[in-house]
């Protein structure tokens, strides 16, 4: 089994970016252009080895390899866009990688690409790429190509040598648990070990509700592979194992007028298996709840008018400040209620929530996570 944070401090040490492996500071898919990049750089990859696993580092700076990190990101339906989008697409993971001397909300993200032995290409197209363009790794550049051609196998030994050096062992595990411990012992920090193999350990801040206990401020990682599995620190979570799998019940808060309630979102469970493999599937299962459109359409219409105040620089008073912190959920809920110029309301308060608060814009950011899980789904 592999330790990805291992993994990682090699690819970086080893090698500049190459026809194998690219690097990042971050990424956005939330955009077009910023979704039409990333599957260009995973077509380019994929067909660049159709021998090897190829990777994806996001959240290094790209002058001196310095590990500055990103937020958390929930790739439970990210296959879906490339499926989407790709013809002949290859099976991609999305994984984050914590480092100590990160902040609990920044991790390293890693993409790895699967090999897949077959020409990958653009299905449609995408900002400024034509549907059929085919991408190629020319060095560290992903480069359009017009014609099939045949890659030579050259990277195959060096990933492999990699990826050899990356290898978990029992003092990694034993490091990592005891790290996680100690950095998460004031929210109740637990750990199981599954086939005699896999290490998990959890931790949040326990609540009890009708005999129910949830989990808020919740920390999950497979200690084996050094692999963040969840992180939130907002939504409420429901947490279940049994001697084969671990599941994760995830709740978003949602309302109006001081009237919010728990939904549930998504169902994540992870299967372990005697042969030192496991999986993880995830289930969408929310449903959106409604509400009276004429008092969306007010809450729309004030959102909209706070928005064009802070596009202006002008001060909000105490009411409408109040109001900013619900302004992300608010234009949620609009959306799921049908108000799809909602989704664009949302991008256009990015920039103006970053600047006004830090607390404003972490809103912001995990009302963002919910509806990208949502719109992949």
């Amino acid at each position: 089994m592999i330790n990805k944070r291992l993994l990682i401090k090699n690819l970086l040490a080893h090698n500049d970016e190459n026809s194998f492996y690219d690097k990042k500071r971050k990424i956005d898919i939330g955009y077009k252009e910023g979704k039409a990049k990333f599957l260009k750089h995973i077509c380019a990859l994929s067909n660049s080895n159709p021998k090897n696993n190829s990777y994806i580092v996001i959240g290094v700076q790209d002058e001196d390899n310095k590990i500055v990190g990103v937020d958390f990101f929930d790739d439970s339906k990210i296959q879906n866009l490339i499926n989407a989008y790709l013809t002949n697409p290859p099976i991609v993971q999305y994984e984050n990688i914590p480092f100590p001397h990160l902040p609990d909300d920044k991790v390293i993200g890693l993409v790895t690409i699967r090999p897949m032995e077959k020409l990958t290409a653009l299905r449609k197209n995408i900002w400024k790429y034509y549907g059929g363009s085919v991408f190629f790794r020319d060095g560290s550049m992903s480069m359009p190509k017009i014609f099939d051609i045949t890659v030579e196998d050259h990277n195959s030994a060096i990933v492999q040598a990699i990826e050899n050096h990356a290898q978990n062992n029992i003092e990694y595990t034993l490091k990592g648990v005891l790290s996680f411990m100690k950095k998460r012992s004031d929210f109740n920090p637990q750990y199981k070990v599954f086939k005699e193999y896999f290490v998990l350990c959890w931790a949040g801040q326990k609540k009890v509700v009708k005999d129910e206990v949830f989990y808020s401020r919740v920390d999950i990682e497979l200690v084996n592979e050094q692999v963040r599995l969840f992180y939130s620190t907002f939504d409420e979570v429901a947490i279940g194992y049994d001697d084969d799998s671990f599941k994760i019940l995830e709740y978003v808060n949602l309302g109006l007028h001081n009237t919010n309630k728990y939904y549930p979102l998504e169902e994540t469970v992870i299967s372990f298996q005697p042969n030192a493999n496991y999986n993880i599937e995830s289930k969408l299962v929310f449903e959106a709840p409604q509400f009276d459109k004429k008092v969306l359409h007010h809450i729309y219409n004030a959102n909209n008018k706070i928005l064009e105040k802070l596009k202006k620089g002008l001060h909000l008073n105490k009411n409408e400040d109040h109001d900013l912190k619900n302004l992300p959920a608010t234009y949620l809920i609009c959306y799921l209620n049908l108000f799809h110029e909602a989704v664009d309301k949302l991008n256009e308060a990015k920039p103006h929530l970053k600047n006004y608060s830090e607390e404003i814009y972490n809103i912001y950011k995990e009302t963002i996570r919910i509806l990208r899980k949502i719109k992949y789904s």
